[in-house]
């Protein structure tokens, strides 16, 4: 979320559905009148709303807003041009806004394993993502047929660690302007920062550990050698230190001392497409603020 931002795209403004204000700024008294009166105004009805201080010798204050286009008596571009220059500066807030009736695009990245792509495509060919597959890439040819499935462009990217910055290079260039949201679906590459400064907050991980428990390689198999009585996934947002970015949501599922590795990764899989799915939901819909490395995830 950048200050001062307005959501573009290069297309108008809609006119039907609702629009998401996002705020966060230092707390201090006056902050939630100010913007109710400002959207009232204009004559926008807001239907929810949603707001967190942190409290503490710094508060911050976080809120989520959306109200209806629909009773907006000028468009809602005045709107944000106007917060811009009378509310926000008031309150050195960060803000965004963003429209229901514009669906995010998405490219999903993957290597082997099915299991994350086939739950996304699915929950989109189904309507519960509102948002549109753009790609799915992938640097092996195992997923193709599930890309073929739903109907969705498939690209093929081999890479080596010789090849890896042209390759880079190359989904780089496919993906810049096309898509809102890059979903690592189980991608087993490690990303650049390079490609990460192109897409920033905008690139969503399922690590398949209960972190900060586990991060790096082979989790699971470090669970089991632990004996351990939970097992977990999160999902975060991608940065350039490995499984550290701001985690978005986690879940866990129990185990006993009778479960093997295949079980482990049997009911790893099963709570990795769950927790990934949440995550991507949160952000198509502008449920989540980033702050010091964490999030707040309006629900």
């Amino acid at each position: 979320m950048t200050s001062g931002a307005p959501e573009a795209h290069g297309r108008e403004t809609p006119t039907e559905g609702t629009a998401r204000l996002l705020v966060q700024c230092p707390d201090r008294p006056g902050i939630v009148a100010a913007v109710s009166e400002h959207l009232y105004r204009y004559g926008a009805n807001i239907v929810q709303g949603d707001q967190h201080s942190t409290g503490g010798d710094a508060p911050r204050f976080f809120l989520r807003l959306e109200f209806d286009l629909g009773s907006l008596e000028m468009p809602a571009s005045d709107i944000a041009e106007s917060f811009g220059t009378e509310v926000a500066p008031r309150f050195d807030m960060q803000w965004h806004i963003s429209y229901s009736a514009r669906r995010p695009r998405i490219a999903l990245l993957g290597t082997r394993e099915p299991h994350c792509v086939l739950d996304l495509l699915w929950r989109w060919q189904t309507g519960e993502l509102a948002a549109d597959i753009e790609v799915v890439i992938s640097n092996h040819d195992e997923l193709r047929y599930l890309a073929d499935r739903y109907g969705v462009p498939y690209e093929h990217l081999p890479v080596s660690a010789a090849t890896k910055p042209q390759q880079e290079q190359a989904m780089i260039e496919l993906l810049r302007g096309r898509v809102d949201l890059i979903v690592l679906a189980r991608y087993m590459q490690i990303l650049s920062p390079t490609f990460l400064a192109e897409f920033p907050q905008a690139i969503i991980n399922i690590h398949h550990s209960f972190l900060p428990a586990f991060a790096g390689a082979n989790p699971r198999a470090q669970a089991w050698r632990r004996g351990v009585k939970i097992i977990g996934a999160s999902a975060h947002y991608a940065t350039e230190e490995l499984d550290e970015g701001p985690i978005i949501e986690q879940d866990v599922v129990r185990v006993t001392h009778r479960n093997n590795l295949d079980d482990l990764a049997r009911l790893g899989r099963e709570i990795e497409r769950v927790v990934l799915a949440r995550a991507v939901r949160w952000h198509i819909e502008d449920r989540i603020l980033v702050h010091d490395n964490k999030t707040i995830v309006f629900r």
